[in-house]
Parts: C-alpha cells; sequence; structure tokens
C-alpha cells in the first residue's frame, strides 16, 4: 500500500501554509561580483566588469577574441563559434530606441539642499525641512534633434531633474522655457511631427527653419507666445549652466496642516541667463557639435560645479485657478515675477559627471505623475497628457515596466509595491503574496493613508465634452508682454531670428501667415521681417495696456560671476608669456580659465621660460572663449600673419566678446581690423599689469552689449 509524502515542513506562525523551502539567487552583481555595495577588495562597484580575464557573458574564458573558428586556415566561419555568435549578437542589440523628443542630451550627479522655508507651502520633506539634502540627477536635452545632433541648435532644452527623496522619487520634469506651443496634449504628436524633419528627404536635421513647423504654428496662434521664445537668445543657450529651468506647469503644494497653493517651479543658475548669438551658435555647430555638452562635463572636472537655485511662484488656491487675470491652468502663459516673486527654497549643486553615458544619461526614465506626499499635479490640460505618455515612452524604450529597476532610476526609498514579473525583472520577490487585503501574510504590506501620497480633494463638475475655455483664447497679450519686455539688442536678435527661419520657409503663403501674426504682437516687429522677407508690411492690431516684466530680459545690470569662463591668450615664441601667468594668477580665484593659443602645438618658450600650448590655430575657434587677449611680442610672428588668428579675433569682435591687446599686439588688432577704440576693446601698455582687473568686469556682464547694439545698429 503506498502512502503520499508526509510534508514535515514547519507551518508559518498564523498556522497556514507550510513554509517553502526556497533559496534566492546568489547576490551578486550583474557581472558576476559578490555584491558588496562598497565594491570588491579592490574597490571595484559590484555593477562594474569584474575579473582582468577576457571572458563570455557566462563567464567563460575566452582564448582568442581576434580570429573567427573556421574549418582550415582558409575554409568557412563554423556556426558553433559561441564567441563569435555571442559577440555579433550582443552588438546588433546594444541600442535601444532612441526618445522621440529630447534624444540629444547631457546629465550629471548632484545634491539639493533645502533652505527650510518651503515648509509654509509643502509637506515634502526634501523642500520643508532645513539643511535636508537629496540625491539628484539631472539631464539637460535639446528637443527635436536626434542623438547625434548638434548642442547649439536654435530649439528648446529640456531641464530634468530627478529628486531620490525618502518619500519616493520625484522627477521635475521641465524646459529652459517657461512655456510651451500647445495648451492641450493632444496636439503633441502635431506639434513634434510639424518640427521634426520633412519625412520625406528627412531634412533639416534639429531645425525649426522650415515649412512644416512654421505653418503649424501660424495656424495655431495659441504657439505664439512660445515662438518668440524660442525666436530669443534663449534658444541658444551659452551653457547648460547658464539656462534656466522651468516646471513650465502650475502644481498644487499641500502643506502639513492641510493647506494648498498653486505653484511654478524655477530653476535660478548661480552664473546668469547667457546666450549665445547666432553666429556663434551655427560655428559650434560644425566645429565642435558637443559644445554644451563638453562644456559641463569639463566644468565638473575642473571643479567649477554648476548651481542652481529651486524657486516657487506661489499663489493662492482660489476656485477659478486663476491669478490676475492669468489662467493658470494655461501653459502657454507666464506669471510676470514682477506680480508674484520667485522665492529660493533651495540649491543644487552638480558634482559628479556620469560613469557610463548609456547606463545613466540614456536610460534614465523622468515621468511628470513621479510625486511625493505635498506635491500635485493640476487639470493642465498638456500636463494631464504628459501623465500618460512618459510612462507610455518608458515601456518602450526600456523594454517592459521594470525601467525603476534599472540603476539610474532606482528610488533612495524603500519599494514594496505588490508589482511582478515582466520583462527585465530583477528583483527576487519572497513569499507567495502579491495581493491585498491577505491572510497568508500578516496583510502586508500595510497602507499609509496618514503619511503616505493621499490626493487633494478637489471638486470636479461639468458636462462631458472637448471644451475649450474662453480664458485660453488670448494668444497674443503674453506674446507682446515677451517683446516689450527685451532690450533694444534683444529685439534686434529676436527680429533677425525670425527672418532667417521664415527665410527658410519655401512657402510664400506660411511667411504672409506668420508675418500677419507678428503684426498681432507688434507693427515694428511685422514690418522688420516683413522687409526682411520682401514682403509688405501688415497693419498693426496688437492688445493694449500691456506692461513689460523686465525679468525676462536676459542684459544684466551688474557684472555677476565668472566661474568657468575662459580667456584664450594668443602668444608666439619670445612673446611676453609673463601675461599668460599674470591673467592666472589675477582671474584664477575667480574660477576664470586661461588657455594658451599658438601656432604650433607643445610649449611656446621666451628666454628659459615656457608655457604649454593648450590650443593651436588649426584646432581652435573663437567659441571656445568669453575673452581673447593678444600678448605682446606677437607682432611680426607667424602667429599674428596667420589668416586663421584674424578670423579668430574678427569672430569674437562680432560676438561682442572682450578682447585686450598689451604691447605691439595692437597691430594684431589693427591687422585683423578690429577698431581699437570700439566698446569692449582694450589696449594696454606693454607689461601692464591691470590687464586682469581690465577683464573682470567685461566676463561679468557676459559680452559687450553696447559693441552688439552698435552692430545691430539699435541704441545700447
Amino acid at each position: 500500500m503506498s502512502h503520499a509524502p508526509r510534508d514535515d515542513r514547519p507551518t508559518d506562525e498564523r498556522g497556514g501554509l507550510p513554509q517553502p523551502r526556497t533559496s534566492a539567487p546568489a547576490d551578486r552583481g550583474p557581472t558576476g561580483c559578490p555584491w558588496h555595495p562598497g565594491g570588491d577588495d579592490a574597490g571595484r562597484s559590484p555593477r562594474a566588469q569584474s575579473g582582468d580575464r577576457l571572458t563570455t557573458a557566462q563567464g567563460l574564458r575566452v582564448d582568442d577574441t581576434d580570429h573567427s573558428l573556421t574549418a582550415g586556415p582558409r575554409g568557412p566561419v563554423l556556426l558553433e563559434d559561441h564567441h563569435l555568435r555571442e559577440k555579433i549578437t550582443h552588438f546588433d542589440h546594444e541600442r535601444i530606441p532612441e526618445r522621440v523628443v529630447h534624444a540629444r542630451g547631457a546629465g550629471a550627479h548632484g545634491t539639493f539642499r533645502a533652505y527650510g522655508n518651503a515648509a509654509s507651502v509643502t509637506r515634502a520633506a526634501f523642500l520643508a525641512e532645513e539643511g535636508r539634502e537629496t540625491d539628484v540627477f539631472v539631464r539637460f536635452s535639446t528637443v527635436l534633434g536626434s542623438r547625434g545632433s548638434p548642442d547649439t541648435v536654435r530649439d528648446v532644452r529640456g531641464f530634468a531633474t530627478k529628486f531620490y527623496t525618502a518619500e519616493g522619487t520625484f522627477d521635475l520634469v521641465g524646459n529652459n522655457f517657461p512655456v510651451f506651443f500647445i495648451q492641450d496634449a493632444v496636439k503633441f504628436p502635431d506639434i513634434i511631427h510639424a518640427g521634426k524633419p520633412h519625412p520625406d528627404r528627412e531634412i533639416p536635421q534639429a531645425q525649426s527653419a522650415h515649412d512644416t513647423f512654421w505653418d503649424f504654428i501660424s495656424s495655431h496662434t495659441e504657439s505664439t507666445h512660445m515662438a518668440m521664445w524660442a525666436m530669443s537668445d534663449r534658444a541658444i543657450p551659452r551653457s547648460y549652466r547658464t539656462m534656466e529651468g522651468f516646471g513650465v506647469h502650475t502644481f498644487r503644494l499641500q502643506a502639513a496642516d492641510g493647506t494648498t497653493s498653486l505653484v511654478k517651479f524655477h530653476w535660478k543658475p548661480a552664473l546668469g541667463v547667457h546666450s549665445l548669438v547666432w553666429e556663434e551658435a551655427q560655428i559650434a555647430q560644425g566645429a565642435d557639435p558637443d559644445f554644451h555638452r563638453r562644456d559641463l562635463a569639463d566644468a565638473i572636472d575642473a571643479g567649477a560645479f554648476p548651481q542652481w537655485e529651486l524657486g516657487l511662484q506661489v499663489m493662492p488656491d482660489t476656485p477659478d485657478e486663476t491669478f490676475e487675470g492669468i489662467d493658470l491652468l494655461d501653459p502657454t502663459k507666464i506669471v510676470p515675477e514682477e506680480l508674484c516673486p520667485v522665492q529660493r527654497v533651495g540649491v543644487m549643486t552638480l558634482h559628479a559627471n556620469p560613469t557610463n553615458y548609456f547606463a545613466e544619461t540614456e536610460q534614465v526614465a523622468f515621468h511628470v505623475d513621479h510625486l511625493v506626499p505635498g506635491i500635485h499635479v493640476t487639470n493642465d490640460p498638456l500636463m494631464q497628457g504628459r501623465l500618460f505618455s512618459y510612462l507610455d515612452t518608458q515601456l518602450t524604450r526600456l523594454g517592459g515596466p521594470n525601467f525603476a529597476q534599472l540603476p539610474v532610476n532606482r528610488p533612495h526609498a524603500p519599494v514594496n509595491d505588490m508589482l511582478r514579473d515582466g520583462m527585465h525583472q530583477t528583483a527576487v520577490h519572497e513569499g507567495v503574496v502579491a495581493y491585498k487585503p491577505n491572510a497568508l501574510d500578516g496583510d502586508l504590506p500595510t497602507a499609509s493613508p496618514e503619511d503616505g501620497f493621499v490626493t487633494v480633494a478637489t471638486p470636479v463638475e461639468g458636462s462631458k465634452g472637448r471644451h475649450h475655455p474662453v480664458s485660453f483664447t488670448d494668444h497674443f497679450t503674453q506674446a507682446r508682454l515677451f517683446w516689450l519686455s527685451m532690450t533694444p539688442v534683444e529685439k534686434a536678435h529676436l527680429a533677425e531670428a525670425y527672418t532667417f527661419e521664415l527665410g527658410k520657409c519655401a512657402s510664400e503663403g506660411v511667411r504672409q501667415a506668420m508675418v500677419a501674426n507678428l503684426a498681432r504682437v507688434d507693427g515694428g516687429l511685422a514690418e522688420q521681417v516683413a522687409t526682411g522677407l520682401g514682403l509688405p508690411a501688415p497693419q498693426a492690431d496688437v492688445p493694449d495696456d500691456v506692461e513689460p516684466s523686465p525679468a525676462l530680459s536676459q542684459v544684466p545690470a551688474e557684472p555677476g560671476r565668472r566661474d568657468g569662463r575662459v580667456v584664450g591668450v594668443l602668444v608666439a615664441d619670445g612673446g611676453d608669456l609673463a601675461a599668460v601667468a599674470h591673467l592666472r594668477e589675477a582671474l584664477g580665484d575667480d574660477g576664470v580659465v586661461v588657455r594658451v593659443v599658438a601656432a604650433h602645438g607643445g610649449q611656446v618658450a621666451t628666454g628659459g621660460e615656457h608655457e604649454t600650448v593648450d590650443r593651436t590655430l588649426l584646432t581652435t575657434r573663437s567659441i571656445e572663449y568669453d575673452a581673447v587677449v593678444v600678448a605682446d611680442g606677437t607682432a611680426g610672428n607667424p602667429l599674428a600673419m596667420d589668416g586663421r588668428t584674424h578670423v579668430l579675433l574678427q569672430e569674437a569682435y562680432r560676438h561682442g566678446k572682450a578682447i585686450a591687446a598689451v604691447g605691439d599686439g595692437a597691430q594684431v588688432l589693427q591687422q585683423a581690423g578690429i577698431p581699437t577704440g570700439a566698446p569692449g576693446v582694450h589696449v594696454l601698455e606693454a607689461g601692464a599689469e591691470s590687464l586682469g582687473d581690465t577683464l573682470q568686469a567685461d566676463l561679468g556682464m557676459h559680452r559687450s552689449w553696447e559693441r552688439l547694439a552698435a552692430l545691430a545698429g539699435v541704441r545700447p
């Protein structure tokens, strides 16, 4: 007589199912290394490659990786060559789908430190607790271009920040503009299709200067305000480090006492807000397509850590969700800082570059719906659509729902989500229960109605329908506000940008429609653009009583910080090397980088002194420098007679950069056609020790705005 085997496994303490005899996989990193958070004995990360021997993905040591397995010296390659097949197969699958938008990006790690003064408006601990530090990862990006496109194109820039808070991950997914082209997410595919390259020729790449983009903008007048930002200097930032960031939407913040406020997020760069000029941006696209990416990485490596203060515009949470007549749910509108000042609530410092671009910058996954207690979304129609779109995007790009388990996306808070399985599951969940309520696991995990995320109860009413609020119909008042807030030189740049972009459109109908829209912003702007395009100027029909917002102008009122500014010194053999040492001494404490530029590589020498050459005329362009100095002893030298020297100086002059010549260096300026009496051009006597002081103020102002105004034919 047979008997079933007796189950002698002990039961759990609740008398339920017998405790299983199970074992999880060994605690090892992805490359076979035992998992020690601090690394192995050699200090290597458990995530990094382990061992010094070449192996297969299964840890089998490989004898030869340079020759395929063949039948004889000249025979066919054999299918049994497992190493060849694994190596080629993995290579064929290295690429994941790039982002449809924001494909071109650069990232960095850092820390956010709260000032504590936000406690009055939010219970979010990372903002409310004074001195609390939170790890962050930031990704900057362009929008339209592919991963291989240049950095300095005219475009919106993404500014996305992942806060790894103790209460969960919060993603502030914003841009360097505070508004967007559209009011409703249902149009998002349309604006991106319009901005992307034409589908027949796949050109132009990473540019808005083409027919479909401007056809969309002229046909959707809600885009007029955002287009003003896109044609301004803010669309070609000097550096990610000198770029503002905005949350774009209005958020609802809830304090510990339950009170709520409507809030807009701002990032204020410590170095000020500065941009390139258009010719400079175009040169950079060819001379250094990685201009912004390199600038960010070099600054961090040099210890010039970029910083931004996080600011809040705090407004009452009224039933109509408006402030001073501005609909706070309309993402094409700003609240001028003069009406609602930005309150600084913390500072972010980026202090480490990624170890691996793909693993971190490419695989980082942001989502507008990654929230923490105290921060809530609103009914902004564009924001509501983003709550779906970002999650959906990660499922395609990162191969399934477990993208939060990738190292760069992992929360710095305990996770017990009852989510199971799926592609690329790396967690090894224990137990048999993945539901609630349950009796088999003590009804764990427990919900957190007191200290967890509880959606703010806001009233909802109205009939179902595709509505368009009346308050969303004013498309020109804030575009005019932006125009009136610009200085004359900024207006000149903006009008030139419109003329350039529309001049690239083949359709005269598109050009005419857009100029007609501009006439509803400002008659003078429309006339300038129409003249440049050879079109008749339409009759102006602009909004009345629009007050400018001086905070929108980038022209500084006084010199700012000079951290990370670069001065190029043209030096020849036999020239004044002391000027280089003097500049380093005078400007080094301000974080200014001094680079030696010569006709040849290696070193330049004078007597027994020498300086290492950082750049040659062959390997440099003016875009690398915020100021250019011609040292004494340069005149008559091959460096002075080289046409590339003249081009470098002429570009620096046209771009409004500080230029200085010491001693006979003035002759080099004259040979290049540089007016020595122009604003921001300095001529000093040989041996002058005031060179550093002379450049300090100019570097702090970013450019000679007086010279740029003169070149543009407008008043300063």
